[in-house]
């Protein structure tokens, strides 16, 4: 089986630590090229920006896009006008309306456009989603609480509108919610916390409305030291299921569940593989129009300024 030569475009930190492993791990894909100002992979041919990248490889079949969300769009419409296979990171777009666009520009032009969450390709992701399947919820609580000064360093996009702010850490929470609750919610109620210098809040606090009386809560904060916290709790007629280390380990009325093994970016690739075989797309923005909402509802505080 020929490989499937694919391009990076923005070699940043996530693309080093998470994308160019994944891809270097899977058989089915090559990393043939990079698209970086700021120097690409020893090895592989890098180009200064799409246009360049697409003139001079007419043999790169998919392109990984791997800058943040507010430049994205534009690039990934030459993407997709090319021909080309397209991946998103997460968040898939600044705005819905724009990956709206992407999706039926790519059904146009007959390519694989794929929104990834990598985070619900966590061990204990589908193992949670299968318990819950039948069996009634009663509450859901969201704990995602993380150092931004350790996670994301010196990456000022974030604080800037379009940007997302806690909820680039906190859209990974929404992804597993949307993934493993057997019903869909809806927002009621957003407090959003903005330091006094930034576009972007540095925490939310979020509540949702299920089935049945069913309540879900969500506390993200980017101002956590210490131990960092990414757990999901869900309350049910028949115990507790408590998902902790952002997907990675699961128990079941307190009993440790055995997980196979699992890679969060390894299981977008082989995803994105087997969407481009198939020549169909995933596109789910479920997580997205979740944040969309809360900045709509969002009863803004300004808080302490965040300082590096």
């Amino acid at each position: 089986m020929t490989a499937t030569k694919i391009a990076i475009l923005g070699v940043g930190k996530i693309a080093r630590d998470q994308h160019i492993p994944a891809i270097a791990g899977n058989e089915t894909m090559e990393l043939a090229a990079t698209v970086s100002r700021s120097g690409g992979i020893d090895g592989v041919d890098n180009y200064a920006d799409i246009d360049a990248l697409i003139a001079g490889r007419s043999d790169i079949a998919a392109l990984s896009l791997c800058m943040p969300p507010q430049p994205r769009y534009d690039i990934a419409v030459k993407s997709l006008m090319a021909g080309k296979h397209t991946m998103l990171e997460k968040p898939p777009g600044a705005t819905v309306s724009e990956v709206l666009k992407l999706e039926k520009l790519a059904k146009a032009k007959d390519v694989t456009l794929f929104a990834t969450w990598h985070s619900r390709y966590g061990a204990g992701v589908a193992a949670a989603r299968g318990w819950l399947f039948d069996r009634q919820i009663t509450s859901v609580q969201i704990d995602w609480k993380e150092d931004v000064r350790r996670w994301h360093p010196g990456q000022d996009w974030i604080w800037q509108a379009g940007g997302l702010g806690v909820f680039d850490p906190g859209i990974n929470a929404l992804s597993i919610m949307t993934e493993i609750l057997p019903n869909p919610v809806h927002l009621t109620a957003s407090t959003l916390s903005f330091p006094e210098n930034r576009a972007t809040p540095i925490a939310a606090d979020l509540t949702f409305a299920g089935p049945a009386g069913m309540t879900v809560k969500a506390d993200f904060d980017w101002r956590q030291e210490g131990p960092q916290t990414w757990n999901i709790t869900a309350e049910t007629t028949e115990g507790t299921l408590k998902l902790t280390d952002g997907g990675a380990t699961l128990a079941i009325n307190g009993v440790a569940q055995t997980l196979p093994e699992a890679g969060e970016y390894p299981g977008l690739y082989h995803r994105f593989a087997e969407l481009i075989e198939a020549g169909l797309s995933d596109v789910d923005i479920s997580p997205l129009l979740h944040v969309a909402d809360a900045f709509m509802l969002g009863d803004r505080k300004t808080v302490a300024p965040f300082h590096e």
